[in-house]
């Protein structure tokens, strides 16, 4: 499951509407614990979209986030935890500020249709 969601933001999507845009900082958190619920798995990832198309990984907790920022095979580079007051300064917030954050629509249903 996790392999064809990475798949689906390391790579031009197919149709406009896979790649959501990400309004608000506080939605990160809705965002996270929805591809949690839904998937089964850890963490919700994200994309800075641009020439470099940079990808991360975070992980919600109760007293902050866990950034990961992964390489275009899925690998974990950088790995940061962070308070809610330091995330409003990591580059994702920024991205977020200026409307170039975007995360992966997460499917619906097992068999991996959005």
């Amino acid at each position: 499951m996790r392999t064809r969601i990475m798949n689906r933001i390391t790579q031009q999507p197919t149709r406009p509407a896979a790649m959501l845009p990400v309004r608000a900082l506080n939605d990160i958190e809705y965002l996270v614990k929805e591809s949690e619920v839904l998937t089964g798995q850890a963490g919700r990832c994200f994309v800075i979209a641009g020439a470099d198309r940079l990808i991360y990984r975070v992980h919600w907790h109760p007293l902050g986030f866990k950034v990961e920022r992964l390489d275009e095979r899925g690998a974990v580079l950088d790995c940061r935890h962070q308070l809610p007051w330091e995330f409003e300064h990591h580059s994702l917030a920024q991205a977020l500020a200026c409307g170039q954050l975007f995360t992966a629509s997460v499917p619906r249903d097992m068999s991996g249709r959005a």
